[in-house]
């Protein structure tokens, strides 16, 4: 995955050569901290791990094409195989001058920059990649790239396409059949657009649902998701034997992310996984072998630690276990820049990667540096040419089986520029089902549902309308922020799929986000739940929904105390803690993140005209409801399993749906804060703080409003912008040098929300424009920090109107910041008048600033 534009990315692995199985019966011993090994006092036994058969049976002409043109390669041609650049990052001359053997597409890396870049755009820029490897001017050798992209719900990077359910919801279905068709659609879909190969399926097993990834995970189950794993696979590529076996209509599929990335301390992510080999064994690695058996051609490397260990380095868990005792016949890949987090090295120099037995390593906007660095390393021997060419072999095989040699370029194959198939009627028909049986009944007191369509609807709550928030994360965008309506063309929101069907009812429906009605309804259905996310911006302290913000219960609340019977539609990418949302409800369905098919709730949720049922619930829980906020792992099968909803619950209409109400004792504070929000609704997050300061004195804090220094350099007060006394309102009079500053109690380490475009939001106003010298800081430390001009930034925006403005994260890494011990998160100084107004502090995604700053450091 990318961070900011970071695609989930893949996992690569290594073939056995003839698919002949080498039993390893030793158990590795590791020293602390080596990369390639595994930590103090750890083992890792490969004999004690499940041992797939691969699929391919040997191919001697596959072999004697593969031997013929690695004999021909130089040793730059080989490592420029190795080596994968984000289309971003570079360009096509780059990939006919350095023979690259991979580029990807990671989230936000669209062509020309847009988020929103037509079919065509994509299928010409794949096209001139294409077209670049082919050329061998200069005596280059003609190997064909292999694209890749996340399409990880269909191909949603692309205007147009069907945009399936996330896995969350599809291991609600229970339907491994439904799972292996979505595979062949998305392969379709990737095809017309030009690409080869789709970074999913996505095999973790999530076991810490604050983790932000919970939602790529199909379940907590291990069995689960060994039972789709395989299925996935197959979609994707087509079945071993087939003659459409990674035939034109198919992509290689990329097993991720290995391993244990779901089994994280305190779900956080790319953080260290610290349970046992046999539980890493058996949980965890549950579904590698079913996708190895189905021929899987790809697994992509976790960013994850295991026991203090980088994935990306881990020699036993790669070589000896993945590729050896696991009979892994493709190749390995590693995510976004993981190899620059292994002991000893950066995103630019890496030879215990390949050593440890990567074959291809995402270097999106590093590829140069480390494309140089690894050819020195194999020149020095620190790299053997063996190993390399082991590698080279892998994907030279994968290429060659893929028939990409003789595909000609993208636009010309089987179902290049084919764009009538983007969101075509039976593809999304398809995901309409898989939205249908993904839908979760929790709660339906009294009978309320099936509703009426001939009756009068209200439709409210903010994710009624909205197709961002029904998709989820890496739709369009990384985090899935910033789209509008018109960028899906092919779907439906959930709005627009009920009032279609109450209006061939015979019905009459309203939509009021706010619920404010203008027709008192015969039945409301309020849709809520999270705002997309991805990645580590996902990541949740608590399960506490939407902490210090009542007004959805409120809206709820208030049509009830109208008479009005309440459905609600719960939109979310992991169970929450919701018992008070629940409470206040009449219904309550879970409906995770359903994707463009917004119609497949109506179907359930109402009944026919002639008033039978249509279609029931089908769903049955994945993963398990917390019975408080900090019930952050309580799975089935664990000891003391005690959770609100068991793992399998799910409600019918036959089903006697009413519910005692649940108790609201949340176990953590109310007031905790959303992931990367410093500053928000009046309140700052726990564990920070404001201070006022006037040149070198003490800092003094703010405890109530208004505030100010006695010399009058600077004062804060209470203002609002989208509710009573949200904002603050900081006024410089110019006596005196003067800054506010917002600080941590604990260090905070941002380096990975570094790797990318994340930047520091500030939604802001700027009530008097500056008079003067403007700088921002941030400080991590004596001595460390780094300060940003401000000045002409502030200038350029308009005076009395609030604007989000986004300073990206590198810049202060640029400017000498160490991220990774940050103190003072954003200081604001100045010795001239200024007042400025700011609702908002957070982190946040690539585009959704109004304005961004520029990288430039003070002089």
């Amino acid at each position: 995955m990318k961070i900011v534009s970071k695609t989930l990315r893949r996992p690569s692995a290594t073939l056995r050569r003839g698919g002949l199985v080498m039993a390893v019966a030793l158990s590795l011993t590791v020293g602390p901290g080596v990369a390639g090994n595994a930590p103090a006092g750890g083992t890792i036994q490969p004999e004690r791990w499940p041992a797939p058969a691969w699929p391919l049976p040997p191919d001697p002409a596959l072999e004697a094409r593969v031997d013929a043109l690695l004999a021909t390669m130089t040793l730059e041609e080989k490592v420029g195989q190795i080596v994968q650049g984000d289309t971003s990052s570079l360009t096509p001359e780059d990939v006919r001058k350095y023979r690259l053997g991979s580029v990807l597409a990671g989230g936000g890396s669209d062509p020309g920059g847009k988020y929103n870049a037509a079919p065509a755009q994509w299928l010409a820029q794949a096209d001139a990649f294409y077209e670049a490897s082919m050329d061998t001017r200069g005596g280059g050798k003609a190997i064909p790239i292999l694209y890749g992209i996340d399409a990880v719900h269909g191909q949603s990077n692309v205007v147009g396409a069907t945009v399936f359910p996330h896995n969350i919801g599809l291991g609600a279905t229970r339907n491994p059949d439904l799972i292996r068709e979505i595979g062949r659609i998305t392969a379709i879909e990737t095809r017309t657009t030009g690409m080869e190969w789709a970074f999913a399926p996505t095999v973790a097993v999530p076991r810490d649902d604050r983790w932000g990834r919970s939602y790529e995970g199909y379940s907590e189950d291990p069995r689960l998701v060994a039972s789709y794993a395989g299925a996935m696979v197959e979609g994707l590529q087509g079945k071993v034997g087939d003659r459409a076996f990674l035939d034109g209509a198919h992509v290689v599929s990329s097993v991720k992310h290995y391993l244990g990335d779901g089994g994280t301390a305190d779900g956080k992510d790319q953080g260290d996984t610290q349970v046992d080999e046999a539980e890493l064994r058996d949980v965890h690695n549950a579904g590698y072998p079913p996708a190895i058996a189905a021929g899987a051609q790809a697994v992509m490397i976790s960013f994850s630690s295991y026991r203090g260990v980088k994935l990306a380095g881990h020699k036993p868990l790669i070589t000896d276990v993945l590729k050896g005792r696991m009979n892994f016949g493709g190749f390995v890949v590693t995510d976004w820049n993981a190899h620059g987090q292994v002991a000893g090295c950066d995103n630019t120099h890496c030879p215990a990667t390949v050593n440890a037995g990567v074959d291809l390593v995402m270097a999106p906007d590093s590829w140069k540096p480390f494309y140089e660095s690894t050819l020195a390393a194999a020149k020095a021997g620190t790299i053997p040419l063996a190993r390399l060419d082991d590698a080279v072999r892998r994907l030279l095989r994968v290429k060659f089986r893929l028939g990409l040699f003789d595909a000609g370029k993208p636009s010309q194959r089987k179902f290049g520029g084919k764009f009538e198939l983007l969101g075509a009627p039976e593809h999304r028909a398809i995901a309409r089902q898989a939205v249908r049986e993904s839908l979760v009944l929790l709660k339906n007191q009294r009978g309320v549902l099936p509703l009426d369509p001939k009756k009068k609807l209200l439709v409210a709550g903010d994710g009624a309308d909205s197709m961002a928030k029904q998709s989820g994360g890496w739709t369009l965008t990384w985090q899935g922020t910033g789209t509008t309506r018109a960028d899906f063309p092919n779907g439906e929101t959930i709005w627009e799929g009920l009032k279609a069907a109450v209006q061939a009812a015979g019905g009459s429906a309203e939509l009021a986000l706010d619920g404010r009605y203008r027709i008192k309804p015969d039945a409301a259905i309020v849709v809520i739940g999270e705002n997309p996310y991805a990645e580590f911006q996902g990541d949740l302290p608590t399960l506490l929904y939407k902490p210090g913000d009542d007004s959805e219960r409120e809206l709820i609340g208030k049509l009830r105390a109208d008479g009005i019977p309440v459905v609600t539609v719960f939109l979310s990418g992991r169970p929450l803690w919701v018992n008070r949302e629940i409470n206040a409800s009449d219904a309550f369905v879970a409906a995770w993140l359903p994707g463009g098919e917004g119609g497949g709730i109506a179907d359930v949720l109402l009944r026919r005209p002639d008033e039978r049922i249509g279609y029931d619930f089908k769903g049955k829980l994945g993963y398990s409801s917390p019975r408080s906020a900090d019930q952050y792992a309580n799975n089935v099968g664990q000891k003391n399993y005690r959770p609100q909803f068991p793992y399998g619950y799910g409600l019918t209409y036959a089903s006697k749906g009413d519910l005692a109400p649940l108790p609201e004792t949340a176990g953590v504070s109310l007031a905790q804060a959303q992931p990367g929000q410093y500053y928000g609704l009046g309140m700052l997050a726990p564990g920070l703080s404001l201070t006022l300061q006037a040149g070198d004195q003490r800092a003094v804090g703010i405890k109530t409003l208004p505030a100010a220094l006695d010399d009058g350099s600077i004062r804060i007060a209470a203002v609002d912008h989208r509710r009573q006394e949200d904002a603050r309102r900081v006024t410089w009079s110019g006596s005196a040098p003067a800054r506010l500053s917002l600080l941590a109690d604990a260090t905070k380490d941002l380096t990975r929300e570094a790797n990318g475009d994340v930047q520091l939001l500030l939604a802001l106003r700027v009530d008097t424009p500056p008079k003067g010298e403007v700088a921002m800081s941030l400080a991590c430390g004596e001595g460390c920090g780094a300060t940003l001009p401000l000045r002409e930034s502030f200038a350029s925006l308009p005076v009395g109107q609030w604007t989000t403005f986004g300073i990206p994260l590198k810049c202060f890494a640029l400017a000498g910041a160490n991220l990774s011990k940050v103190s003072g998160l954003l200081a604001i100084e100045t010795s001239a008048p200024l007042q400025l107004s700011f609702s908002r502090i957070a982190l946040a995604p690539q585009g959704e600033a109004e304005r961004t700053l520029g990288c430039r450091t003070s002089k």
